[in-house]
């Protein structure tokens, strides 16, 4: 009888050397598939890297059925890996990346990290088992309410998709966690102020001696947080999302948000992108902010953005706003993300149109009414005056006889 396949598995090649003891091939690690070897190219100490070759190289080699069948013998598996293939194809051709560069976009990163969420709890089950208790039972699973909603919704949307391309046909519902409560967090201006010179004044703090009991730290001449500076200002001033604050650039390029610093236009959609419901109109720019675009754009005329750390563009400013925010001290809950309410509840405040706020910030006048209208000096003006007026209005003219029961029989005294 034939031995049974173990299956693809990791495997450390040792070194090799010629006849004089010198070694011609160093020890890596390979992939064993059934009597074939694939090389990584990973070195002994990279078992980390290794292993995500060894799935890479399982996911690619499995191929899902891609032909009607019912939802019982479906592996929710099988539905995610169609589903990702898709959209990749999408993302890929939306940022002109290509397969081996494609981890450095951190939209693609992190929707890869989420069908692998997903793929770990739901993958071994059947598509017929996707029902409201098991989205609640992942939704405990993953603690994070908004966290197991967006992963929810990425597991309705693979269905949905599998549905579409007709290799299902029966329905199968993926109950959401409710969504939590708009975030109302914004910066005052004495906030935003303490954060932007905080950025621009901080050094570094490093250990002055390597003496192992010596633990004083002294500044030194590195200012790892100037760049976040040029990031907040553009946020305050802009309501711009993250994505396109990094992009910002006074030369245009595919994958670039250009800025046109002669005309003070900002082209917040990267040029070469797709429109997505994610509104990035093209806006003009506020004169105070094109006043520091100009100058940054003086002084360093070969930077191809206006953020960037060490000479290279930024894809995130997470680690550094949080040390920022913590220097500060500003609390909990600040993220990049605040700088865009900031700007929207700023608008408010100063009495915008709404339309007009709406449109700079690119969102919709729903959302801006929902969620900042309360900031603005009108909310609820013409409710406020007129409950507060005595004897004016239609009630005038009105009779006690012509009152109903229930207020004809009472006195009203204020």
């Amino acid at each position: 009888m034939p031995r049974r396949s173990k299956g693809a598995r990791l495997q450390l090649k040792g070194s090799r050397r010629d006849k004089n003891g010198k070694v011609t091939h160093q020890a890596t690690w390979i992939i064993r598939d059934n009597g074939r070897d694939v090389s990584t190219g990973c070195a002994p100490d990279e078992i980390a890297l290794a292993e995500e070759r060894l799935r890479d190289y399982i996911t690619s080699k499995y191929t899902p059925k891609r032909r009607v069948r019912h939802i019982d013998v479906i592996a929710v598996a099988d539905v995610l890996s169609i589903y990702l293939d898709a959209q990749l194809d999408k993302l890929r051709s939306r940022f002109k990346v290509e397969f081996e560069n494609e981890d450095t976009i951190p939209d693609i990163r992190k929707f890869k990290k989420r069908i692998e969420r997903l793929n770990v709890w739901w993958g071994a089950k059947m598509l017929g088992e996707v029902n409201g208790e098991a989205c609640r039972s992942y939704t405990r699973k993953r603690v994070k309410r908004g966290g197991a909603r967006r992963d929810l919704e990425d597991l309705r949307a693979a269905i949905g998709h599998h549905a579409d391309e007709g290799y299902h046909r029966e329905i199968v519902k993926v109950s959401l966690p409710e969504k939590g409560e708009p975030r109302d967090k914004w910066l005052t201006r004495s906030d935003a102020a303490k954060l932007i010179w905080t950025c621009w004044r901080y050094r570094e703090m490093q250990k002055g001696s390597r003496q192992p009991l010596d633990e004083l730290k002294v500044p030194t001449s590195k200012r790892p947080l100037r760049h976040l500076a040029r990031f907040i200002l553009l946020g305050i001033y802009s309501g711009t999302r993250a994505g396109a604050i990094a992009a910002a650039s006074p030369i245009p390029a595919l994958g670039r948000s250009y800025v046109d610093l002669e005309r003070g236009r900002y082209y917040r959609l990267k040029q070469g992108a797709v429109k997505t419901n994610k509104r990035q109109p093209t806006v003009p720019i506020p004169l105070r902010l094109l006043a520091h675009l100009r100058r940054w754009h003086r002084i360093d005329p070969g930077a191809k953005h206006f953020v960037e750390y060490n000479g290279k563009p930024v894809s995130s400013v997470k680690t550094a706003f949080r040390t920022a925010v913590r220097l500060v001290g500003l609390g909990p809950g600040i993220s990049p993300h605040t700088l865009r309410h900031t700007a929207a509840t700023w608008l408010m405040q100063r009495g915008a149109d709404p339309w007009q706020a709406a449109g700079y910030l690119g969102m919709s006048l729903d959302v801006l009414l929902n969620t900042y209208g309360h900031h603005h000096p009108d909310y609820l003006s013409d409710a406020v005056e007129k409950i507060a007026k005595r004897g004016v209005g239609p009630l005038q003219k009105t009779s006690r006889d012509q009152l109903t029961p229930h207020f004809a029989s009472h006195e009203i005294a204020l």
